[in-house]
């Protein structure tokens, strides 16, 4: 169970990413060009709103069946001791859920943006953001190893 949830994680973090990828560059776009933001531009927000999201569920199910989830009542604070530990168990979930909160805050502050700059400006800043924070967090030995 746990290396089908590891390579489900690992598949829709490469869609993930790669949808909220275009979701910043689309509305970076609309922002130079002051675009109208059209249905295509919330529907590409809203993808890679869900996406991340459903990735979200699917790396907090792994956390839980992960063999390492067992280091917290071996080892307890002194986890934060192991750098590889600290990684997995710390720093990758926290940061990452801070990402997401990040994107989600984007999401709801377009909406009740009146103006088309201003849903363009809100959606760029917050989804690039939680991209930054996403792509700083990839245990990238353990990704493309």
């Amino acid at each position: 169970m746990y290396s089908t949830i590891l390579s489900l994680h690992s598949t829709v973090a490469y869609a993930a990413l790669a949808v909220l990828l275009l979701a910043v560059i689309n509305a970076i776009l609309g922002v130079t060009s002051k675009s109208l933001f059209k249905p295509k531009d919330r529907s590409i927000s809203l993808v890679a709103l869900i996406i991340c999201h459903v990735q979200l569920v699917i790396g907090l199910l792994l956390y839980f069946v992960s063999d390492k989830f067992e280091q917290w009542s071996l080892l307890g604070m002194k986890i934060m001791k192991n750098s590889e530990l600290r990684q997995l168990l710390v720093e990758h979930p926290v940061t990452n859920i801070i990402a997401i909160v990040l994107i989600t805050i984007g999401w709801s502050k377009h909406k009740r943006e009146e103006s088309n700059n201003g849903k363009f400006k809100k959606i760029a800043l917050f989804y690039l953001l939680g991209l930054v924070l996403l792509l700083a967090m990839i245990p990238y030995k353990q990704w493309l190893g």
